[in-house]
């Protein structure tokens, strides 16, 4: 199987984590390994390792590498099929490699998972998931990734982005700390800044389920977020994990710890101005800026986003 690794240089980690991923390669000479500097070469990164014929693709770099990768795959013709993907924990923030089962250190990951190549066993290392596909029908952008959050979630990687310095504290950590502070704002009902509610039109399977201003808007196809939080409690077989937060929600101080874990108190639900299906589609109409994976897009007055998981992709934790 030909290995190929997508090494980011600059996704946040450090120095001399780089230096140990090539001083590793070293010893690896059949993986196909090609450096970017930023998300401008990964497109000619992706084609010459597609020449190459790689079959399982590491990247070694944070969410929005990844999201990225993934999205010059599926929306290009370079790969003639989509090779296994291996995310790597190696960039500020790595909510998609902890959801499928990365190891911590992204060396000690990408070395036994070249071991197990090499030995021909990496059957028990593989996880099939869907992908939220992102389009915005004004412009016809597609992103491919894993987690959508429009209003308040593009508002807070911003905040976060100016709190913390470019560094390991952007990650978990420093998303973890910032949500924790809204929540706290939420629950005593604070609807300023950050929180200020957005207007939306919001339908789900082609159903209107709401329409109004909402504090929280979300999707994603991942079993958990950071800090291992699931917002999500719909029941429905179907790929897009949906919620929605309604301003001026009901009872929001009693209802927080449970719908972070996904299981919410009995009065939580549309009602009371929440709202979480499995959906095939979810279409929204809004004024906000939205995120896909912590990469931003900014606002536009009436623009219309489609979130579907028409896709899958077989993953190797490493």
């Amino acid at each position: 199987m030909r290995i190929g690794l997508l090494n980011n240089l600059r996704a946040g980690r450090s120095n001399p984590q780089v230096r140990k991923i090539l001083r590793l390669l070293k010893d690896y000479p059949e993986v196909a390994h090609i450096e970017t500097t930023s998300v401008r070469s990964v497109p000619e990164a992706l084609a010459s390792l597609a020449r190459q014929n790689v079959e399982l693709l590491a990247v070694n770099g944070g969410d929005g590498t990844l999201q990225y990768t993934l999205t010059q795959m599926l929306t290009t013709d370079d790969f003639p099929s989509i090779p296994m993907v291996a995310p790597l924990r190696g960039g500020r923030t790595n909510m998609t490699a902890m959801d499928i089962g990365a190891r911590r250190d992204p060396v000690k990951g990408l070395q036994d998972l070249m071991e197990d190549v090499r030995a021909g066993r990496i059957g028990d290392r593989l996880v099939d998931r869907p992908l939220l596909r992102v389009e915005t029908l004004r412009d016809r952008q597609v992103h491919y990734g894993f987690f959508f959050g429009a209003g308040m979630i593009h508002r807070a990687i911003d905040l976060t982005h100016s709190i913390f310095p470019r560094g390991r504290s952007q990650g978990s950590f420093g998303a973890g700390i910032v949500t924790a502070g809204l929540i706290m704002k939420a629950i005593a009902k604070r609807r300023d800044g950050v929180l200020t509610p957005d207007k939306a039109q919001i339908l789900l399977d082609g159903e209107l389920v709401g329409a109004g201003e909402f504090t929280l808007i979300i999707a994603s196809s991942l079993q958990r977020l950071f800090l291992k939080i699931n917002p999500f409690w719909g029941v429905e077989e179907a790929p897009v994990r949906f919620t929605a937060l309604a301003s001026g929600c009901e009872r929001t101080a009693a209802a927080a710890p449970g719908i972070l874990r996904g299981k919410p108190r009995s009065f939580v639900g549309p009602a009371a101005g929440y709202t979480s299906r499995n959906v095939d589609v979810a279409e929204l109409r809004l004024d906000a800026g939205f995120t896909v994976d912590g990469e931003t897009i900014q606002p536009r007055s009436g623009e219309i986003v489609r979130i579907s998981g028409d896709r899958r992709v077989r993953f190797v934790r490493a």
